[in-house]
Formats: structure tokens, sequence, C-alpha cells
């Protein structure tokens, strides 16, 4: 299912329709400041684990990744410290995926890795839908397409991925960049993919 949801002014009620499919454990493909990705909720086991077997990940070994509302979001379940927060507050939202070591809270298939990316994107649709669900979106960019890019259309996503995701939100053509990833694990702040954002700190 294809559903248009305008970035600029989202429709509660087209928001409210996506968050209870996310309540009913479906699958979406929803827009972010970089790229397309597939969304579920964390606490759904077996939507985490639809998206991880279609992307060929073992979700207990693979780092996997969700999006928060906010930076209140993030800390209820990683594990911050002042400098990381100041770093996290002046980037976010933004194109970056932060690495940081989970909190015990975690649902159990993020806990396999202790560690989690977590992304704020700064798009207002995925805002409204973090902010009905009360909790992170697990997230996983959709695949390259055969020339070696992301798909921009939602339309042609609707058609490669509808037997995947419930639904597709057609929220504008989407990015050709991914996030760039910084590793806060131990203490030091390491790029470990560059991608769309400029990190500076």
């Amino acid at each position: 299912m294809l559903l248009k949801i305008y970035p600029d002014n989202p429709s509660r009620k087209a928001v409210e329709k996506v968050v209870q499919i996310l309540k009913d454990g479906g699958v979406i493909i929803y827009p972010t400041d970089t790229v397309y990705a597939f969304g579920c909720d964390i606490f759904c086991s077996s939507a985490v684990e639809r998206i991880c077997r279609f992307k060929g990940l073992d979700p207990r070994k693979a780092r996997l990744s969700f999006v928060c509302a906010n930076l209140s979001q993030v800390s209820e379940y990683a594990k911050i410290d002042n400098a990381t927060f100041k770093v996290l507050k002046s980037a976010l939202p933004g194109p970056f995926t932060f690495i940081l070591n989970g909190m015990n809270c975690l649902p159990k298939l993020f806990k396999a890795r202790k560690e989690v990316g977590v992304r704020i994107p700064d798009n207002a649709i995925v805002k409204m839908i973090l902010e009905e669900l009360g909790r992170p979106l697990m997230s996983a960019s959709v695949p390259k397409n055969e020339e070696g890019d992301y798909e921009i259309f939602p339309d042609v996503l609707e058609k490669q991925y509808g037997f995947l995701a419930d639904v597709v939100i057609d929220g504008g053509e989407g990015g050709t960049e991914p996030s760039t990833v910084i590793d806060c694990t131990d203490g030091e702040m390491r790029v470990v993919r560059q991608g769309k954002g400029v990190f500076e700190y």
C-alpha cells in the first residue's frame, strides 16, 4: 500500500494509520533526511526478524540501528556521557548515525551486540510517527538498485518491496546518500562511514 504524506505538513490521520500498522507488528518503508528505509517497532521481534531476514542479517550478530524522536528518547536506550551528549545535541537532528553502548532496557534482539546505532532524522514525517508511537523504530536502509544507487521514488519502492512492507510512505523523492556513521563506544569519536553529513566536533 502506498500512502501519501506531505513532508511540510504531515496529516495526523495518515500518521495514526501508520502507527496502528506498527503497533500491529507491521513493517513500513518511510522517508528520512537521507535515504528511504524499512522500519518497525523495536519491541516487535517478529517484525525486526522479517527485516533482518530480507536484508540477510543475523539479528544476534548484526549491529542493529533505530531512529528516535529526540535525545531524551535516545538516553532511555543508550549510554550517553556529558561530552557525547553535547556532540549529539549539536549534530541532531541530522544525517548522522551514532554507535553507542546500549542500556539493559533494550529489546532482547538488540541486546545481543550491546551496541546500537542511533539516529534522529531531520524529517517531519518520521518525527510525527515516532512521537505518536512513543518508542523508537528499528531502521534499515532499503537496498541499492542494480545501478548501485538507492531508489528515490516511493512508487518504485512499493512495486519492489510491497511484499515485505505493509505500507510505503510517499514522502516525496528520497535521497541518494546514506547517513554518516560515527562510533562513540570507546570514548573516542571515529567516522566509520562517510555519508551525507559532514561531522565536525
